[in-house]
Protein backbone atom coordinates (compact mmCIF):
# COMPACT_ATOMS: atom_id res chain seq x y z
CA UNK A 1 0.00 0.00 0.00
CA UNK A 2 1.25 3.44 -0.90
CA UNK A 3 1.49 5.27 2.45
CA UNK A 4 2.45 8.60 0.88
CA UNK A 5 -1.21 9.27 0.09
CA UNK A 6 -2.36 8.15 3.56
CA UNK A 7 0.12 10.25 5.48
CA UNK A 8 -1.60 13.61 4.85
CA UNK A 9 -4.95 12.13 5.89
CA UNK A 10 -3.34 10.56 8.94
CA UNK A 11 -1.71 13.86 9.91
CA UNK A 12 -4.99 15.68 9.31
CA UNK A 13 -6.84 13.26 11.58
CA UNK A 14 -4.12 13.58 14.21
CA UNK A 15 -4.51 17.35 14.12
CA UNK A 16 -8.27 16.97 14.38
CA UNK A 17 -7.80 14.67 17.39
CA UNK A 18 -5.70 17.38 19.04
CA UNK A 19 -8.46 19.93 18.45
CA UNK A 20 -11.06 17.56 19.87
CA UNK A 21 -8.83 17.01 22.90
CA UNK A 22 -8.53 20.76 23.45
CA UNK A 23 -12.31 21.09 23.20
CA UNK A 24 -12.73 18.26 25.71
CA UNK A 25 -10.52 20.16 28.16
CA UNK A 26 -12.68 23.27 27.73
CA UNK A 27 -15.81 21.23 28.39
CA UNK A 28 -14.16 19.76 31.51
CA UNK A 29 -13.51 23.28 32.75
CA UNK A 30 -17.16 24.13 32.18
CA UNK A 31 -18.17 21.05 34.17
CA UNK A 32 -16.05 22.21 37.10
CA UNK A 33 -17.69 25.64 36.88
CA UNK A 34 -21.13 24.00 37.01
CA UNK A 35 -20.10 21.91 40.03
CA UNK A 36 -18.77 25.00 41.79
CA UNK A 37 -22.09 26.74 41.15
CA UNK A 38 -23.90 23.77 42.67
CA UNK A 39 -21.70 23.92 45.74
CA UNK A 40 -22.42 27.62 46.13
CA UNK A 41 -26.12 26.83 45.53
CA UNK A 42 -26.32 29.37 42.70
CA UNK A 43 -29.02 27.86 40.57
CA UNK A 44 -28.13 24.38 41.81
CA UNK A 45 -30.83 22.64 39.76
CA UNK A 46 -29.80 24.32 36.52
CA UNK A 47 -26.12 23.74 37.27
CA UNK A 48 -26.76 20.06 37.95
CA UNK A 49 -28.55 19.61 34.62
CA UNK A 50 -25.78 21.50 32.85
CA UNK A 51 -23.16 19.32 34.51
CA UNK A 52 -24.93 16.15 33.35
CA UNK A 53 -25.25 17.44 29.79
CA UNK A 54 -21.62 18.58 29.67
CA UNK A 55 -20.45 15.23 31.06
CA UNK A 56 -22.18 13.50 28.13
CA UNK A 57 -20.52 15.92 25.71
CA UNK A 58 -17.12 15.26 27.31
CA UNK A 59 -17.53 11.48 27.03
CA UNK A 60 -18.51 11.83 23.38
CA UNK A 61 -15.47 14.00 22.69
CA UNK A 62 -13.22 11.49 24.44
CA UNK A 63 -14.64 8.71 22.26
CA UNK A 64 -14.14 10.83 19.13
CA UNK A 65 -10.52 11.48 20.05
CA UNK A 66 -9.85 7.77 20.61
CA UNK A 67 -11.44 6.93 17.26
CA UNK A 68 -9.43 9.60 15.45
CA UNK A 69 -6.18 8.51 17.06
CA UNK A 70 -7.01 4.86 16.39
CA UNK A 71 -7.07 5.58 12.68
CA UNK A 72 -3.28 5.99 12.77
CA UNK A 73 -2.89 2.48 14.18
CA UNK A 74 -5.23 0.71 11.72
Amino acid sequence: MDTSRCRPLSESLSNLAEEVSALERRVSDAIFDAVRAQLRDEGADEAHELEKRLAKVRRSLQKAEVLLRGYDRD
